[in-house]
């Protein structure tokens, strides 16, 4: 990887991007739901650990079931968005461990310490949430990533009978341009930054 990406490019991940909060009517096919995936799963995790698990909400009646969970101005952005995807992380991630990382047999157990393996998925987890947001914006979408919702219920509604635990949701579509907040101000370097 020699050559960095143009400004346009730059902009559509970065500079112009807008977390979004009105929505398109369109249908979020199936096979974009797969290109957004098979595109942010390359991105880097934890010795390869993988631990996020997602779930595509797509119908009414999955629609309706995220909201009624979800605090009041998120209902709405959950009910008209194409697609939102509730991103999770998977506390049995150590079982895939023998496919995921097969140059290390073994390694399963550096993970047997529940709160090490809580911290590895869900840091990792979170990662591969923001790479699915930067998949999205890289093929045209745009994203509402949210908190503002009842842990607790998103997972005994969309895990029950799993050890996957809810971190955040996002929805995902093409943005109306409703409701956008004014850019607002980011650190500088010199307010975030220090090189030692």
């Amino acid at each position: 990887m020699t050559a960095p990406l143009d400004a346009a490019a730059l902009d559509q991940l970065f500079r112009t991007a807008r977390s979004h909060n009105g929505w398109t009517s369109e249908v979020m096919p199936e096979s974009t739901l797969r290109e957004l995936y098979e595109l942010a799963r390359f991105g880097p995790t934890a010795a390869n650990t993988n631990p996020a698990r997602l779930v595509f909400v797509t119908s009414a009646e999955g629609k309706e079931k995220l909201a009624s969970v979800s605090s009041g101005n998120n209902q709405a952005k959950i009910k008209a968005a194409p697609a939102t995807v509730i991103i999770g992380y998977d506390m049995d991630f150590p079982e895939h461990m023998d496919v995921l990382f097969p140059h290390a047999p073994g390694i399963k157990a550096v993970f047997s310490d529940p709160a090490v393996a809580e911290q590895v998925a869900f840091r990792n987890a979170t990662l591969q949430g923001a790479y699915l947001i930067l998949a999205a914006r890289a093929l045209g979408l745009d994203c509402g990533p949210m908190s503002g919702f009842d842990n607790g219920k998103v997972d005994a509604l969309f895990f029950a009978g799993t050890k996957i635990k809810s971190n955040f949701i996002c929805s995902i579509g093409h943005g109306d341009g409703a409701n956008l907040f004014d850019r607002l101000p980011r650190l500088s370097f010199e307010d975030a930054c220090k090189i030692v």
